[in-house]
């Protein structure tokens, strides 16, 4: 049986259907008794549910609500055409005043139920009798909106008035409208009485339209402020009636939740005075201070709070976000603001036992004596010692000593280690710790500062100068300097191993076992500093200072050791490989033939127990290859270094596969190989284990030991690469890889992708996640060496259009079209904008339900797909710029259908527009073929200029 709600949506669809008499001509529903009948029994059904409007509401529509609600003022005796709000509620009989504010009050709560957004509902697929339905009804509401609106003010003086009534009415039940539906002369006026239906006492009535007319004017605050003090008003008074007498009632509930929201809103939007605000919430004082700029009250409120924690992490974060918008539009007065409610934000989470915010450590970057006063004075008045718990504590002292531990002034950790509330929360012997530790990291500490007052008289001590040298030796970078300083250190102490004080010092494991061996300490500390200063300096592309320091080291170790004296020579040709790429080889000058030579050296070297690091192997192999050294790597390199160095047999496979590519037949059988041990890469292998239970499971894959190298150092092998055509071989491997998936619904297209293998014996040892992810990185990667490669960019595209991310791909489709046709200024070539990207394009933007797009960009294909763009052009809920992109058609037929749409809807401006987009004599059928290709070619021109605005 269908639900109750659904009966009143029968009965009066039944009640309102119109007839057609004799000569087929439509009439109104005629008022016959079976028509009646069938209004009466929608009216009860509303009866058996109280007339309660959040049920109503919630099933049925404003039209079919707007229906019950007039038969109810009908059979109530209201006067059709008669205005309430002159009508006296007093005078009438209980029922019918009743049906006039139960009438009212569905049209306030529809009006501002209307101003909420709405979720809209993703359409099925479309059938011409649901869509004309739909289209009806919708119209039909707006219309009834339209009405209600403009009686807006009337209904709200009736529900003023009802508030003056003061006397309990009645609601029509099931009974009372059967005796209306009875004989006049047998109701003996029952209905009439004051007794007659279900009473509704005064409070109840009260308590409904005090919460329904705050909601109201609450929604007319937003044009005019000063109506928030009558919602306020309103909504007070409802929650007095319900602290009074109770939330149940038979007739109606409120959503007390929403109730205390708005009561909270119209407190912080009403509060104006200082009065006011010091009786008011934190959140109204918050908002009053932002609003007036009193910003030094802002910061005392968040303190204060700091002791009550009564405001939540969200709200505080967003506070915090809002000043630094404001810091950023050119306010510099707010820096300080920000820097102290940001204090203030991580005191809190401190003592919460939060982490602390990233902000906190970007504005400590640079302390200062007045940041360190206020972060202590933020400290101190947000723990009350007497009273705090030993958790408290011990957060707030952790904070401290991490914070001093993190500084590299002295002055400042004095500062914090002085002060009262640092001397309170640690113990003597947590602070002699922390001192010893000070001292270990020593080197870190800024000890040329000129010390505070208190140390003035310190005399300069043995440790002071050592800590003074260690400085000098971290900052140093010149090797006869280091070398100094390690000599007078040594002399100071034999104790201390000095290529341990910095933590920036790091150097590879393989060769940082053959540096510690070195039994001379003084030695083995000056090595390993020069080699880790040299490491860190080619990181940060400072190459000048770099070379410096590998040769000092090289001729150090030469006197002693053949096989650091080697490794030197490998980490001295890395270095000439990234100065040749940062420097001469940006602009395409190619290498040194001696450069050349070391690289095929040290491939080929076989000196034995050297220590080698793997980024040297990678580094040369894609140096070759970026300079197109392929006839070595496939002639000339000789066959035990292609079996036994995985980065070499690589490197051939790929050379060969690009020495064949430019050629007029692309090689399949170098390709093959190269597929063949890409696929043994991304393999799997799996593993069974027997459970408990003795059967049989297979267990997640483990990668195959079968192929040349592991997926990891693979991974690694690509950022060196920067030939184009290397780096499109190997996407169009792995995209060919990607699509070789059985359950694959969107390829990807890329360039040569037709010479490799169309399947894999065994699709399930393949790591397809693993893929996927490497063509997601490739890509992005080969477009930071070349952001302008069409074929690359419609590769990023088809990522994104196969992840459901339309925006995304839409952009990339347009710039890969932009960056052949000079910002389409000249036509995209046809192999950049084929069938298939203008198909997914048109997809894309019907998903993002822009309808008159997808219109035009169907004639950008090689056959016009009229049903795609008459399917779009009949959608109303288009969210593109619709009428306004007509002039971009240039297709007659779509125009002409357009203007009979337009005819059909009855919209006669857009009817004109595109009438006066067809009149365009350009666009005359009887014009040469020429004359319709330049007009054709000028409005794709602008459509995509105008797409590549929108979407870039």
């Amino acid at each position: 049986d269908p639900p109750p709600v659904q009966l009143i949506v029968q009965f009066l669809e039944q009640a309102s259907k119109p007839s057609v008499n004799e000569q087929n001509q439509v009439q109104p529903p005629p008022d016959n008794k079976r028509n009646r009948i069938l209004k009466l029994l929608a009216l009860k059904v509303a009866a058996h549910l109280k007339w309660d409007l959040d049920v109503l509401e919630k099933s049925l529509s404003v039209p079919v609500l707007n229906m019950l609600l007039n038969e109810l003022l009908c059979i109530s005796k209201v006067p059709p055409g008669t205005k309430h709000v002159d009508v006296d509620l007093s005078s009438l009989p209980p029922t019918t005043a009743m049906a006039i504010l139960l009438y009212n009050r569905w049209a306030i709560r529809t009006i501002v139920q209307s101003s909420f957004p709405v979720k809209q509902v993703k359409p099925g697929p479309p059938q011409l009798n649901v869509m004309n339905h739909i289209q009806q009804e919708k119209e039909l509401t707006e219309n009834i909106l339209k009405v209600l609106k403009e009686q807006a003010a009337d209904s709200i003086l009736v529900l003023e008035g009802a508030l003056k009534l003061n006397k309990d009415l009645y609601v029509h039940t099931i009974r009372t409208l059967d005796l209306l539906a009875m004989e006049p002369g047998m109701v003996n006026g029952e209905t009439e009485s004051s007794t007659a239906g279900l009473k509704i006492s005064a409070e109840e009535i009260q308590c409904q339209v005090c919460y329904d007319l705050g909601a109201i004017y609450f929604q007319q605050g937003s044009t005019n402020a000063a109506v928030h003090e009558k919602a306020k008003e309103k909504f007070f008074k409802t929650k007095e009636l319900i602290a009074k007498n109770g939330s149940s009632s038979l007739h109606f509930t409120i959503d007390e939740e929403r109730l205390a929201g708005y009561c909270q809103a119209c407190e912080v939007l009403t509060s104006s005075s200082d009065d006011a605000s010091q009786q008011a919430t934190p959140y109204s004082q918050i908002h009053s201070c932002m609003k007036s700029g009193k910003y030094q009250d802002l910061v005392k409120i968040f303190l204060e709070d700091n002791l009550t924690l009564s405001l939540p992490e969200q709200f505080r974060l967003s506070v915090l976000r809002e000043l630094f918008q404001k810091a950023q539009q050119g306010n510099d007065a707010l820096d300080e603001v920000c820097f102290k409610v940001c204090v203030c934000n991580t005191v809190c989470d401190v003592l919460q036992g939060r982490i602390i915010d990233i902000q906190f450590c970007q504005l400590f970057l640079k302390p200062s004596k007045e940041k360190i006063d206020f972060l202590l004075e933020v400290c101190s008045g947000s723990i009350k010692l007497e009273n705090a718990s030993e958790e408290l504590k011990r957060r707030m002292a952790a904070f401290l000593k991490n914070l001093c531990l993190g500084m590299e002034d002295l002055q400042f950790v004095f500062m914090i280690s002085s002060h009262e509330l640092f001397i309170k929360l640690l113990k003597d012997d947590e602070r002699k710790l922390l001192i010893d530790q000070m001292r270990k990291r020593s080197p870190r500490v800024n000890l040329c500062t000129k010390p505070v007052t208190s140390f003035y008289d310190i005399p300069a001590s043995a440790s002071v100068n050592i800590g003074q040298l260690e400085h000098q030796l971290i900052l140093s970078v010149d090797p006869w300097r280091i070398r100094q300083i390690l000599i007078e250190l040594h002399g100071m102490t034999s104790e201390r191993q000095f290529w341990t004080i910095s933590n920036k010092w790091e150097v590879p494991n393989v060769y940082g076992n053959v540096i510690l061996g070195i039994k001379d300490s003084l030695t083995r500390d000056l090595v390993y500093i020069l080699m880790a200063k040299g490491l860190h300096c080619c990181a940060i592309k400072d190459f000048v200072h770099a070379k410096q320091l590998f040769a000092a080291c090289l001729e150090l170790v030469t006197e002693f050791s053949p096989k650091l004296r080697q490794v030197m020579l490998n980490e001295m040709l890395l270095l000439d490989i990234y100065t040749h790429e940062a420097g001469a080889g940006v602009s395409g000058e190619r290498p040194p033939s001696d450069l050349v030579s070391r690289v095929r050296g040290y491939l080929e070297m076989r000196v034995p127990d050297i220590p080698l690091r793997q980024v040297i192997a990678e580094e040369c192999v894609a140096f070759l290859l970026n300079w197109c050294e392929n006839e070595y790597l496939t002639m000339q390199v000789p066959l035990p270094l292609v079996q036994t160095n995985p980065y070499v047999k690589l490197g051939q496979l790929l050379a060969a596969t690009c020495k064949e590519l430019p050629g007029p037949k692309e090689s399949r059988r170098t390709a093959k190989d190269l597929w063949e041990v890409v696929v043994q890469i991304c393999s799997v292998s799996n593993q069974h284990k027997r459970g408990n239970d003795g059967r049989v499971s297979l267990i997640k894959h483990r990668e195959s030991t079968l192929g040349i190298m592991y997926r990891y150092y693979w991974f690694f092998f690509f950022p060196p690469l920067q030939e184009p055509l290397v780096l499109t071989t190997i996407l169009s491997l792995f995209v060919k890889l990607h699509n070789v998936r059985e359950d694959i619904v969107n390829d990807i297209a890329a360039e040569h992708i037709s010479i490799w293998p169309s399947s894999i014996p065994n699709l399930q040892s393949v790591d397809f996640e693993a893929v996927a992810i490497t063509v997601k990185e490739l890509v992005s990667y080969a477009l930071t060496i070349n952001a302008n490669n069409h074929f690359w960019l419609i590769i990023q595209a088809d990522i994104y259009f196969a992840t459901n991310q339309y925006s995304a791909a839409l952009h990339y489709y347009l710039q890969a079209g932009a960056v052949c046709s000079d910002f389409f200024n000249k036509m995209v070539p046809p192999d950049v904008y084929t069938d298939q990207v203008i198909k997914r394009m048109i997809k894309c933007c019907s998903l993002l339900n822009c309808h008159t797009q997808v219109a035009i960009l169907c004639q950008f294909l090689r056959e016009v797909d009229y049903k795609t763009a008459f399917k779009a052009l009949q959608e109303q809920n288009s969210h593109d710029a619709m009428d306004s992109y007509y002039e971009y058609i240039w297709d007659v037929t779509i125009l002409e259908y357009l203007t009979y749409l337009h005819h059909k809807r009855g919209e006669t401006d857009k009817r004109q527009i595109a009438i006066k987009a067809i009149g365009q004599t350009e666009l005359n059928a009887s014009n040469p073929e020429e004359v319709l290709q330049l007009a054709a070619q000028r409005r794709k021109k602008k459509f995509l200029q105008a797409m590549a605005k929108l979407y870039f």
